[in-house]
C-alpha cells in the first residue's frame, strides 16, 4: 500500500516537472520568436542611405585591443557626438532605435568600453584586475582621435552617459583639444555626495506617499556610504519606482532586444556589466569609481559644457549637476532641466533630448570645427 502511495506520489511530480519543463520551452521559443520579429523590424529601422549618410560597425584597435565601435548618421558630414554608455559595463547599443532622431543631426558613435559587450567578449570575456578607469579615460581619448582621422573631421562633441559622464569629464580635461563641447547627462558630479543626496530624495518622496513599505525598507539601510551593492539596490530600486520607468527592467529587456545583435552579444553585454560593477564598484562599495569626485578636477574648461538631465533623476540627481554647471568658468555653459523625466532621459525623451541637442550643441560644433585646422 505505502509502495503503491509513493509511486503515485512520484508520477505526479514527474507530470508536474514535465508540465513545467513543457511551459517554459513554449515561453522561451515565444520569447525567441518575438525576438526574432523585433530585431527584422529594427533592421529596417535603422537603414541608412549609403549615398548620403553612415553605417559602419568594427573592431578597431584602441589601447592595444580590439574594441568595438559602430557610426552611424544619416549625413556623414555632420558633427561626430561620441556616445559614452554608462553602467559600467552597460552598453547603450539597446537603444539604437531611440537615437534615430539624433543621427539627423550627428554621426553617432557607439563605443562597447573596455569590460562592456563586444569587446568583452573580445577580451576572453575577463576584465584585466588592473584595468583602471585612468586606462579607459586615455583609451577614450585615442578613440576620438582615431575617428577623426578616419571621419575627416576635427574636433567631436562628447556625450557622457551616467557612468560615461564621469569619463567625459575625464576625457575633456585631459585633451580639450579633440572635442568641440560636453554633453552630460545622468551627470555624476560626486559619488558620495550624489548618493547622499539620492537617498534623501527617494526617502522624501516615499513619505510624501505614504509608501510604508518603502519608508520601512529605506530606514533599514539608512543612508549611505553602504557596505554592499545589494543596499544600495534598494534604494536604486524605489527610485526607478518613482520616476516611472524600471531601469533595470530596461536594460535588461534592451539588451535582449539588441538591434544587429546575437543571443552571444546578450550574454556578452549581461556578463560584463556584472564583472564591470563588481570591479568598479567593489564587494564593499569601496571601489574606485565611489570615490569619484569630479569637482577635485577644477572649474576652468576650455571648451562648452553642456548638462542635460531629467529632473526626477535620483540616480545621479539634478540639484548637484546643476550647482556644478553653476560654478564652471567656461566658453558657454548651460543646464538644461527636461521637466519630468529621470535617469534614461536620453531615451525615454529621446526626440526632446535629440531637439536640444539640435539646438544648442550643434551650432557650436559646427562653428569650432570650422575654425579648427585639421591635424
Amino acid at each position: 500500500m505505502f509502495s503503491m502511495t509513493l509511486g503515485r506520489f512520484w508520477r505526479w511530480v514527474w507530470k508536474i516537472i514535465v508540465g513545467l519543463l513543457l511551459v517554459l520551452t513554449a515561453i522561451t521559443g515565444a520569447l525567441l520568436v518575438y525576438r526574432a520579429w523585433r530585431l527584422h523590424q529594427a533592421d529596417q529601422q535603422l537603414t541608412i542611405d549609403a549615398a548620403s549618410g553612415i553605417d559602419e560597425a568594427m573592431f578597431l584597435p584602441i589601447g592595444g585591443r580590439p574594441q568595438w565601435v559602430t557610426i552611424r548618421g544619416q549625413d556623414r558630414n555632420a558633427p561626430i557626438v561620441l556616445l559614452l554608455h554608462g553602467g559600467p559595463g552597460a552598453t547603450a547599443r539597446g537603444g539604437a532605435l531611440e537615437f534615430l532622431s539624433l543621427e539627423q543631426d550627428f554621426v553617432v558613435v557607439q563605443w562597447d568600453q573596455p569590460g562592456a559587450g563586444r569587446t568583452f567578449g573580445a577580451a576572453s570575456r575577463t576584465i584585466d584586475p588592473n584595468l583602471s578607469i585612468d586606462a579607459i579615460v586615455r583609451d577614450g581619448n585615442e578613440l576620438a582621435l582615431s575617428l577623426e582621422r578616419h571621419l575627416h573631421q576635427p574636433r567631436i562633441v562628447l556625450l557622457g552617459w551616467s557612468w560615461g559622464s564621469m569619463l567625459g569629464v575625464k576625457m575633456i580635461k585631459a585633451m580639450p583639444e579633440l572635442f568641440s563641447a560636453y554633453v552630460g547627462t545622468g551627470q555624476i558630479v560626486s559619488m558620495q555626495d550624489g548618493e547622499a543626496l539620492a537617498y534623501r530624495r527617494v526617502l522624501a518622496k516615499a513619505r510624501q506617499r505614504q509608501d510604508w513599505d518603502a519608508i520601512e525598507a529605506l530606514e533599514r539601510i539608512g543612508p549611505p556610504p553602504y557596505d554592499s551593492f545589494s543596499e544600495l539596490g534598494v534604494q536604486r530600486t524605489y527610485a526607478s519606482r518613482y520616476e516611472g520607468e524600471s531601469i533595470l527592467f530596461q536594460v535588461l529587456w534592451g539588451t535582449f532586444l539588441t538591434p544587429r545583435g546575437s543571443l552571444v552579444d546578450v550574454y556578452d553585454s549581461l556578463s560584463g556589466m556584472r564583472q564591470s560593477q563588481d570591479h568598479f564598484f567593489g564587494a564593499t562599495m569601496n571601489g574606485p569609481f565611489m570615490r569619484q569626485d569630479l569637482r577635485q578636477l577644477g572649474e576652468r574648461f576650455d571648451l562648452p559644457v553642456f548638462v542635460i538631465e531629467g529632473t526626477e533623476d535620483d540616480y545621479t540627481p539634478a540639484d548637484l549637476s546643476r550647482d556644478w554647471v553653476a560654478g564652471l568658468s567656461a566658453p558657454a555653459k548651460g543646464f538644461i532641466a527636461i521637466e519630468g523625466a529621470g535617469h534614461l532621459a536620453l531615451v525615454t525623451r529621446s526626440d526632446e533630448f535629440a531637439e536640444v541637442m539640435r539646438d544648442r550643441v550643434r551650432p557650436i560644433a559646427m562653428e569650432r570645427r570650422t575654425n579648427t585646422i585639421f591635424r
